[in-house]
Order: C-alpha cells, then sequence, then structure tokens
C-alpha cells in the first residue's frame, strides 16, 4: 500500500471511516511549508457539487491513503475550520504551478503535479515537472513533462520551489524508469552507509 500516488489523482476522492461511511471527498491537498509531507486536505460534501466544507482532514488523522480513498478511523477525524483559514491554507501549501530552480539558481520548470507515497506516509517522492529547454534539450514547441525526485534538502520560497542540483540527474519521462533510478541511487547510499 506504500505506492507512489498521484496528487492531482487524489481530487475528489472519498473519504471513507473504516465503519465504510463516506464522509466528505477530497478537494486540495495542502503541503507542510517545507513540503516534506501532506498536511492536510480541503474536503467538499459528500455530494461532488456541494462545495467547500469548513471542515479540514489533517494528515495526522488519516488512517490510511490509497488510490481509490482516503480512510478515517470516524467523522471525529474532520477538523472544524473557518473556510477563509482552509482557503488561506490551501493557497499557502500549493505545490502545483511552482517554479522550480536548483540550489544553483538554474532554473528547471514548473511543477505539474507531486508524486506522494501512500498508506500511512504522506511524504513527497517527487515532482512532475514542465521542463525548461535548457534541462530536456529538444524542440522548442513541444513541452517536455519530466520527473525528478524531491532530494534531501529543499525549501519553498513563495511560488518558487528550491532543489538540490545534483536531483536533475535522475530526471526522466518515464515513471517506471524513474522509480528503478531513484532506487538505484538510495540502495547505492545504503550500501556506502553499511
Amino acid at each position: 500500500m506504500d505506492e507512489l500516488m498521484s496528487v492531482r489523482s487524489l481530487t475528489t476522492l472519498p473519504v471513507v471511516t473504516l465503519g465504510g461511511d463516506a464522509v466528505a471527498h477530497v478537494k486540495d491537498t495542502v503541503f507542510d511549508p517545507s513540503a516534506e509531507r501532506i498536511a492536510s486536505f480541503t474536503l467538499t460534501g459528500r455530494s461532488l457539487w456541494s462545495g467547500q466544507l469548513a471542515q479540514d482532514l489533517p494528515w495526522p488523522a488519516v488512517y490510511c491513503l490509497g488510490h481509490h480513498a482516503v480512510m478515517v478511523r470516524d467523522r471525529d477525524a474532520l477538523f472544524d475550520l473557518p473556510l477563509s483559514v482552509a482557503r488561506r491554507d490551501a493557497l499557502r501549501g500549493r505545490l502545483l504551478g511552482a517554479q522550480v530552480r536548483t540550489d544553483a539558481g538554474e532554473p528547471v520548470g514548473t511543477v505539474l503535479d507531486v508524486l506522494v507515497r501512500g498508506g500511512t506516509s504522506g511524504r513527497v517522492v517527487a515532482f512532475r515537472l514542465a521542463a525548461h529547454r535548457d534541462l530536456v534539450p529538444g524542440s522548442r514547441h513541444r513541452r517536455h513533462r519530466v520527473y525528478v525526485p524531491r532530494g534531501e534538502a529543499r525549501s519553498t520560497a513563495g511560488r518558487t520551489l528550491v532543489i538540490p542540483e545534483h536531483a536533475t540527474t535522475y530526471v526522466t519521462d518515464d515513471l517506471p524508469d524513474f522509480v528503478t533510478r531513484v532506487g538505484a541511487f538510495h540502495d547505492r547510499r545504503r550500501s556506502a552507509l553499511s
């Protein structure tokens, strides 16, 4: 259940209790300020047309994140929150559309999607980018969509995301190839530490 999941695919997922009751739907995914993990979800009602709820689902209240639902123990997992605060937090915690640069200041691209670990993790693993021309050479008329790992140290400043320069060496447009490359990198690090 610890699979990679696209944050865009989480929008409209039902929030379901362990007893099987659908209590809400995911509207937006909010990230913590350092963007290392999901902080919370803003919600809509059980009907997708019911509008935003004045409730939030903080990540610690999530029992499990899956491809078909966000599981919570019970209805008490939803946290009452003024809509103005929920909207402000959702805007502050948005990564989609952010400009990406390396820590050396080189432009990398624009965030199209975020990949997170499902299950109980919620950790940000990678970003899917509309790559800058310097990162992926090729036609100027075709937008290259690539995956780049989150990296060990990264920060956000306004609507700009800063990643380590070495993270760009793992860029690929194929998700299975990306997972293999990053897995090999982590295997080398583990064996070097042993």
